[in-house]
């Protein structure tokens, strides 16, 4: 599958960087305005502006440049150390030894995991009574709390993610290696195609290559510091239980938990620029069409169909396509996450992906989620 370049003229707005000569135009002295203030924001673009000899065309090419941060604002980080803790434990119940284990979860048997198959048409095995979100979360009063991404994908869906290895395949110089478990990969690179080959000069994030398959996870939380300068933590579980023991009494009848799921592989190619991708999955055109909605778990290599995770009964809104997008959008984002009050360099390389979930640790409550961008 071919995506399209998606349409970024109203993101990427023509600036005249003094490539035309002669008096000063009302138009070039708007758009001279206009490049003093985009030196100030978080993304520089340089673009040569080129006439026709009647004037009549002007044809713009845009250059993705550096992203300079400033400092995070100062002030207390109120939700560091908030995480309420709950160990792994065995996937089957009988050979769990019922020490930390929330019982309103576990006392019949093990609850949904993730991440899993999300094929359309796919449900697990495993019954269970949970009902996920099937709105936008903001509608539900969750907000982001975090963004990570994992190297390849947890999930799995036929046709689109679910190769073992298409990408540069070759982890050994890489810092994470031994970490970062590879999940699954998409069918978009083409070693013959420069924009899947040639490596992107990263300022921000770490570890993270063009060509390579990454899943990105937004955990949303209505207990999260939601609007404020303490929004986004990390670890995620300090957004994500950030007000459950002040303003939730902690009561976990009360928490709503969600995590946007989005498969990309990265290209150096400025066409599938997105400048947002901090607050939460890109929703435009093909990109976020079709949703696979469920209740799992967190998830993270620490995880299998061994050992699984407490935390769960989480609502999970995961696209079924693989996307492409440019490294520019990705460093963008890193650049945002450094500019957050607390500190989220542990976030700004690709974690591990756990193995596929089996079916009978899958929810069989999955839904189809068709969204539109307005």
């Amino acid at each position: 599958m071919t995506d399209a370049p998606p349409v970024s003229s109203e993101l990427k707005s023509m600036v005249n960087n003094g490539s035309n000569t002669g008096s000063a135009s009302p138009v070039n002295k708007i758009l001279a305005v206009a490049t003093a203030a985009l030196s100030a924001v978080v993304v520089c673009l340089s673009v040569a502006v080129a006439r026709t000899s009647d004037n009549d065309t002007v044809v713009q090419t845009v250059e993705m440049l550096t992203m300079p941060t400033v400092g995070p604002p100062p002030g207390d980080n109120i939700c560091k150390g908030t995480k309420v803790p709950l160990d792994n434990i065995k996937c089957v119940i009988d050979q769990v030894e019922m020490t930390n284990v929330d019982g309103t979860r576990f006392a019949l048997g093990t609850a949904e995991q993730s991440g899993v198959n999300v094929t359309l048409g796919y449900q697990g095995s495993l019954d269970v009574d949970t009902v996920p979100i099937t709105g936008p979360y903001f509608e539900s009063g969750l907000c982001p709390v975090n963004v990570h991404w994992h190297l390849g994908a947890e999930h799995y869906s036929v046709g689109e993610y679910d190769l073992v290895d298409n990408g540069p395949g070759d982890h050994d110089h890489r810092a994470l290696a031994e970490e970062a478990r590879p999940g699954f990969k998409c069918h978009h690179y083409d070693d013959t195609d420069s924009k899947f080959t040639k490596e992107y000069e990263w300022k921000h994030c770490v570890d993270t290559h063009v060509g390579e398959t990454y899943e990105v996870h937004w955990p949303h939380s209505n207990m999260g510091a939601c609007a404020t300068l303490n929004q986004y933590q990390t670890p995620f579980y300090d957004g994500v239980f950030c007000r459950f023991a002040t303003d939730y009494a902690q009561d976990l009848s009360l928490a709503k938990i969600g995590v946007q799921g989005q498969v990309f592989t990265i290209v150096n190619d400025e066409a599938y620029y997105y400048p947002d991708l901090i607050r939460g999955m890109i929703v435009d055109g093909d990109i976020g069409s079709d949703i696979a909605t469920y209740t799992g778990s967190t998830t993270g290599t620490s995880r299998d169909n061994d050992m699984c995770s407490q935390y769960t009964g989480i609502t999970w809104q995961v696209d079924r396509k693989c996307h492409l997008i440019s490294a520019s959008s990705f460093d963008k984002m890193c650049a945002d996450m450094k500019a957050q009050r607390h500190d989220m360099k542990d976030d700004l390389y690709p974690h591990g992906s756990r193995e596929l979930v089996a079916d009978h640790l899958a929810a069989d409550n999955h839904q189809r989620k068709l969204l539109r961008a307005n």
